[in-house]
Order: C-alpha cells, then sequence, then structure tokens
C-alpha cells in the first residue's frame, strides 16, 4: 500500500512543486496526492475511511461561488472557491449577442448581418432596426441577457452558490434587469473581462463575496446562540455524531487541528469516546463533518478558538 507513497520520496520533480500543504490518501486499490494551499499539522490516519477534516476549509466558509463574464462578444461562467477556479462548460445557453439575436422574432423588425471583419479574422456583427440610438441598443442587449438567463436558470437551478457579475458598467444594471437567478450579488467587477484569465477575476471577485461568507457564518453563530438551552443545540460528540448519522444536523462548527477518537456503532446509535487513539478508532469530528456535509448540513471548519463555546464540535439540530 506504501509504494506509490515511497516513490515520491526520491521524485525530485514532484518536491520541486510543492504549495503550503500536502494531502495524500491511500488504500488498497488506491493513491492519491494533492497539493494545496493551505498549511497542515502533521497528521497521520489509519482507518476505514479516509479522514478529510483539514481540507473541509475548502467547503464552508471559503466555499463556492460563481463568476458570470458579461461582454457582447463573449459569455463565460467560471465556478470559484477562494482557491482555485474552473471555466463552466455553457451547454445550451447562447454565448453571445450576435448568436442570440439573429434567431430573434422578426417580428422585432431587427436584422442581424455580417459585417466588416475586425482584427483576427473575426467579422462583426451590426444590427439594424426600426428606432434607434442607446434605446434601441439598450433592447438588444435585454433581449440578449434574457435568452442569457434563461440558459443559466436551468443550469444553475439547484444552486445556493452567490454569482458576481463582472462586465462594463453600462451592462451589469442591464443584467440585473433580466436576471431570475436568487443569489446574484450586488456588487460586481467593473471593467471589460474579455481580456482577463479566469484567475484575475476571482482574486477580484473573492474581494465581493469574503464578506458574503464571513456574514453567513455569524448569522450561524448568532442563530446557535439564539436556540442555546432549548434543546436544538449541543456541543456534547456522543450526541453529536449519532445525530449527524441520521442527517438531523442543520449547522456544524468543527475545530481543525483537534482529533477526538473513539469508535460509533450505527446500529446501535453509540459513539464510544477514547482519550488516545486504539486499533479501530476513528477521529470522531471528521465523522461528524463527513454526515452532516453529506445530508445537506452547512458545516463551519474552525479554529477551535474560533468555534462557539471553544469546545470541538457544536451543532444545531434541524429538529
Amino acid at each position: 500500500m506504501l509504494r506509490p507513497a515511497e516513490a515520491l520520496i526520491d521524485d525530485a520533480a514532484f518536491w520541486r512543486h510543492q504549495a503550503d500543504g500536502l494531502a495524500t490518501f491511500i488504500s488498497a486499490d488506491s493513491f492519491h496526492q494533492f497539493r494545496l494551499p493551505l498549511e497542515f499539522d502533521e497528521l497521520v490516519v489509519v482507518a476505514d475511511r479516509f479522514h478529510i477534516k483539514p481540507l473541509l476549509p475548502f467547503f464552508s466558509h471559503d466555499g463556492r461561488f460563481y463568476i458570470l463574464a458579461l461582454s457582447q462578444n463573449l459569455v463565460r461562467l467560471f465556478e470559484c472557491t477562494r482557491y482555485g477556479v474552473k471555466e463552466t462548460e455553457l451547454e445550451n445557453v447562447l454565448r453571445s449577442m450576435s448568436e442570440a439575436l439573429k434567431y430573434d422574432d422578426p417580428e422585432k423588425q431587427l436584422q442581424f448581418q455580417t459585417g466588416t471583419p475586425k482584427a483576427g479574422g473575426e467579422r462583426a456583427a451590426m444590427f439594424h432596426g426600426h428606432g434607434g440610438g442607446k434605446d434601441k441598443a439598450k433592447d438588444n442587449i435585454l433581449r440578449f441577457f434574457h435568452l442569457l438567463d434563461k440558459g443559466l436558470r436551468a443550469l444553475l437551478t439547484a444552486e445556493t452558490a452567490p454569482l458576481v457579475l463582472a462586465g462594463v458598467d453600462y451592462l451589469l444594471p442591464v443584467y440585473r434587469e433580466a436576471n431570475s437567478y436568487p443569489h446574484l450579488l450586488e456588487r460586481g467587477i467593473a471593467g471589460n473581462p474579455e481580456a482577463l484569465r479566469g484567475e484575475d477575476l476571482r482574486g477580484q471577485a473573492w474581494e465581493i463575496v469574503e464578506p458574503h461568507f464571513l456574514k453567513a457564518q455569524e448569522q450561524a453563530v448568532s442563530l446557535y446562540r439564539q436556540l442555546a438551552g432549548t434543546g436544538r443545540t449541543s456541543t456534547s460528540v456522543e450526541e453529536i455524531v449519532p445525530k449527524a448519522f441520521e442527517g438531523r444536523i442543520e449547522i456544524l462548527f468543527v475545530a481543525v487541528g483537534v482529533q477526538q477518537w473513539g469508535v460509533f456503532d450505527p446500529d446501535k446509535r453509540v459513539a464510544h469516546l477514547h482519550p488516545e487513539p486504539v486499533q479501530a478508532d476513528e477521529d470522531l469530528l471528521d465523522l461528524a463533518a463527513v454526515h452532516t456535509y453529506l445530508k445537506g448540513g452547512t458545516v463551519y471548519a474552525l479554529k477551535l478558538e474560533e468555534v462557539p463555546e471553544q469546545t470541538p464540535l457544536v451543532a444545531v439540530f434541524r429538529y
């Protein structure tokens, strides 16, 4: 099992290209290693499943968000976290105004034709119709954005991640007029995004979404304080782990860099805690976080001093 990891010891190229942290996962039939922009305390865990709690900051208050980069010539959608960005393939979504409006209703009396070539060999789109000036141009853009919003609505139908707009000043309010995605943030990135890489946009967008994520965390702490003593909260690992397994946790605060070793009996719904790890033990904090996350709860992985009550595990129950 260790042979793939041992092979890395003398791999000079591997060690020359490292990030702040390294996570390695080994099983009888798999080997995965990740260079990550997080510093980790050195930790080795041997258990029946992979230990992932140190990675949870990627999925909690440093969570996912989207950037919609708008221009009349090209639309791009990026899925981001604080640490990374990837462009989302826009299937069945119109990506330019020329593409959208050349199929527009002829009753709109809008004609599309190809004009003289632009630099790079592309041909510019020209729009002609009754009426003119700025009002007609805005109408064309608004129709394009309504079609774009329709395509994105189907793509993001189950999403709750915040969305940040990037585009020149006059486009942003027009898109807001067409938008139906409920998690669009008020503040956007001003300027033409066509020449910007996804990583450049992600850095600017993070300044916008970070307060949003921190506000959500503050609201979660406030809800815990409000419900404390009502039976809807707990700081007991023995109580929280079974409820996480049952999908009853709405919000979980878990301390990173801290472990609580023990075993959980899923049939009896009983967690047994041990002061030191023994054979077959696992980190019960990790177990609670994984089940909460997989069953739709919100997990905040924080330093111990940032967790309410400064205890390793705090939960708000759904009922």
